[in-house]
């Protein structure tokens, strides 16, 4: 358990910085496109208002003073018209060139620029990227002028910044992930050792119970050679005295099954027969209970466990699904080969089935009907060792209840 818990300690803490750093890196990088955009557009606005050329400063092009709704266009550089690269196409009516200006650009000849054009005369959009270009179309005296930026040097900026902030956040989360890993270690620790002295007080206190409750039996017993077998007060004291002695037993195991320094012993056994068995024992209670039990188990099936604990986890199930079914009620045991896995199945009718409290069932000393304690005998753990039985062999159990009047237990080893 403190190893599930270690791990989703370390998985909560990687994954709040991969979101974290998610957010902030996507926010720089979503920023620093749309500037991208934004000062690609600024100096193409200023080239569509002028027909596809920088106005001269003998035009009035005054930065300062140029009333423009985008703010970027106030930073304009004059040098601007001396370091940008652009071309401009012009298309009639009938999406015909006319004319080409590749006169401030080295890359694009007059085929290049043509094929670019015809590519977007039939867009619907003004404004977007081809390449490495940002392109405008705007009307123009019945014609359609298209110009080109290349933002090529800008691009290549954001996508070197993207990709090194993909890896300066891969190199975190890695570093966090190692330092979480080291750490998480320490901050167990206390949990572990907490964990361990509970499950050792229970092992130690059961041993110590064992005596005593050997004493008492002893002392019933010669009571009983005393004052008759009939002596009503000493047959219920034997009868607590088993009932603890059963207790105590299985909280011991149930304690020794979840120390990891206790593995089961994994042995290649016939699972068909051992099922089999088993279930052959639960037959004749089933009938004197007058309850419609029915067995199905696949031939032929092996499996590597511990032959013990895996006949006190079918009893388990099987005298649960007796204890609680209803007057009459049917039972069915299935067990079968499920890819890889062995799957086995219990399933019992009962009067009524608390369906929101059905992961507790594998709880200690969880009762889900406490009014029936006096006539089945339980103390509810036993559900818990078959939960613990079943992690041990790297298994999962789960119960679910489709109609509230049934329950079915399933076992995957």
């Amino acid at each position: 358990m403190i190893k599930k818990l270690r791990h989703k300690f370390i998985a909560i803490s990687v994954l709040s910085v991969f979101l974290v750093l998610t957010v902030i890196m996507g926010a720089i990088n979503i920023l620093n496109y749309r500037r991208v955009v934004q000062n690609s557009d600024s100096v193409l606005d200023v080239l569509s208002e002028n027909g596809g050329m920088f106005p001269k400063r003998s035009d009035g092009f005054d930065h300062k003073n140029r009333n423009h709704d985008d703010w970027f266009l106030s930073g304009i550089s004059p040098e601007l018209q001396y370091e940008a690269r652009y071309f401009t196409v012009r298309l009639n009516s009938s999406g015909d060139v006319t004319s080409v200006d590749t006169g401030r650009i080295a890359a694009i000849d007059t085929d290049s620029a043509k094929e670019y054009a015809q590519a977007l005369c039939h867009s619907s959009r003004t404004r977007g990227f081809v390449d490495n270009y940002r392109y405008i179309r705007t009307e123009d005296c019945g014609d359609t002028l298209m110009i080109f930026l290349d933002c090529r040097n800008n691009l290549s900026s954001f996508r070197s910044f993207l990709f090194y902030s993909v890896i300066v956040s891969l190199a975190g989360m890695i570093a966090v992930g190692v330092l979480v890993l080291l750490l998480s270690r320490m901050v167990m620790k206390p949990v572990q050792e907490s964990y361990d002295k509970q499950k050792s007080f229970i092992t130690d206190a059961g041993h110590e119970i064992k005596t005593p409750l050997t004493i008492i039996d002893a002392d019933a017993t010669i009571l009983e050679m005393e004052c008759g077998e009939n002596n009503e007060w000493i047959q219920d004291i034997r009868a607590q005295v088993r009932r603890l002695t059963a207790l105590t037993k299985d909280l011991i195991y149930l304690s020794r099954m979840e120390e990891q320094e206790n593995q089961v012993q994994m042995i290649d056994f016939p699972l068909s027969d051992v099922l089999t068995e088993t279930a052959q024992s639960f037959q004749s209670l089933a009938k004197v209970q007058e309850k419609t039990f029915t067995v199905e188990i696949e031939p032929m099936m092996n499996f590597c466990g511990d032959e013990k604990a895996i006949t006190q986890l079918v009893s388990i199930l099987l005298d649960n699904a007796l204890k609680y079914s209803d007057q009459h009620g049917t039972i069915y045991f299935k067990a079968h080969t499920k890819g890889k896995n062995i799957c086995m199945e219990v399933y019992n009718t009962a009067e009524s089935v608390d369906t929101q409290n059905l992961s507790r069932l594998f709880d200690r000393f969880y009762r889900a009907d406490k009014s029936r304690n006096s006539q089945t005998g339980g103390y509810g753990i036993g559900l818990s060792i078959a939960k613990a039985v079943t992690e041990a062999h790297k298994g999962r159990i789960a119960a679910t209840s489709s109609d509230g009047r049934s329950l079915l237990i399933t076992v995957i080893l």
